[in-house]
């Protein structure tokens, strides 16, 4: 057996593919079609890794899909960072697609998504710089066999692209351990009498959001030393149906759903009735409402229709309605019992129920309580 055809049996078994394993087909064809000059240690020029992200046709005919819905000047902004030795930071809030373009970025530019550090309350210096294996230390002391790498130190010393997701919530002393790597371009290792100096193609792209709680606010000398790009939520209710859509479908196919994918329809719903208490008024603006606590993000969205699609698959025959959804778009909206139940329960009696085509929603919320 071949070793293509060994790896697309293994990745089929796989619950998520990496950006680069889902998506290999088009950056294979994005580099066959490549005409413009590619960065040293880059898989594709800028332009490329731009149409990667916003989707486009080669001159073969061959279709890239898009991976982010927004404005294109975002992405071209963002590429052309990571093309200088400044840092990209993408900036927004909870559920902006910052993460899902950070591994598509990475992808498309260093074939490789996986070196990441993933940015929790717990993270210390040594998940950034480098570890010990300390048997090995015990035994031999510092030496090169002991040192631990990570995903930073890998990127540093092959040129690739380090991904630090939710920057904000390490502690304030951890995120300046980033400094000298961003501003020095190496890495000291005392306890070797060395260091690690970043060869081309290597960056950073972190991403961050402030209005979770534990966020830690970055130094100004950090903030210095990266270029940041705020990723906003949808413009239009148009373009967050058509992310949640894609997104759905490509879920639906992943898990093996036993359900039919969603009517356009429940999805144009669900955003809908998310866009109006995020933003405290009805779509026609008639009427002001109350927001609950939570976000309301695309992410959040995307969450309940794949949840809507799990209840139809396996507890219902196999098409999405109302009654699928609802415990879903409960459960997101109601984060705070109190505070957040009287917010539904208030759009239920002054909104839901007074939309003839939604009646079978308000229905579906009453059975739930």
């Amino acid at each position: 057996m071949s070793t293509s055809n060994s790896n697309s049996n293994s990745n089929s078994n796989l619950l998520r593919l990496h950006a680069e394993q889902q998506f290999a087909e088009e950056l294979h064809e994005l580099k066959q079609a490549e005409t413009n000059p590619i960065p040293e240690n880059w898989e594709l020029s800028p332009q490329s890794v731009v149409t990667y992200i916003m989707g486009g046709t080669l001159p073969n005919g061959f279709v890239i899909t898009p991976k982010y819905i927004g404005k294109r000047r975002l992405i071209e902004i963002a590429v052309a960072t990571l093309v200088t030795d400044r840092a990209l930071l993408l900036y927004g809030l909870p559920g902006t697609a910052k993460s899902w373009v950070s591994e598509h970025l990475a992808a498309a530019i260093s074939g490789n998504s996986t070196l990441i550090v993933q940015g929790t309350a717990g993270t210390g210096e040594e998940a950034i710089r480098y570890g010990w294996n300390y048997a090995k230390l015990i035994a031999e002391g510092p030496s090169e066999g002991a040192l631990v790498r990570t995903p930073v130190f890998t990127a540093m010393q092959n040129g690739k692209i380090a991904r630090i997701e939710e920057l904000t919530r390490i502690g304030s002393d951890v995120q300046d351990t980033l400094i000298t790597i961003l501003s020095e371009k190496a890495l000291p290792v005392p306890e070797l009498n060395e260091e690690v100096q970043a060869i081309r193609g290597f960056n950073v792209i972190a991403t961050a959001n402030n209005r979770d709680k534990g966020v830690n606010d970055l130094s100004s000398a950090l903030k210095r030393r990266f270029n940041t790009v705020i990723l906003p939520l949808p413009a239009t209710a148009k373009e967050e149906v058509e992310i949640v859509r894609q997104r759905v479908e490509n879920f639906a196919s992943v898990m093996q759903m036993p359900a039919e994918k969603p009517a356009l329809a429940e999805i144009e719903r669900v955003v809908t009735i998310f866009r109006e208490l995020r933003e405290g008024k009805t779509t026609d603006s008639k009427a002001k409402l109350k927001s609950p606590s939570g976000t309301l993000s695309t992410a959040e969205a995307i969450s309940v229709v794949n949840n809507g699609l799990a209840m139809a698959g396996y507890f219902g025959d196999g098409v999405v309605r109302a009654s699928d959804m609802v415990s879903g778009i409960y459960g997101a909206v109601v984060k705070d019992p109190v505070q957040d139940k009287t917010v539904w329960q208030e759009y239920l009696e002054t909104v839901v129920k007074h939309r003839e085509q939604w009646h079978d929603i308000y229905r579906a919320a009453r059975d739930l309580e």
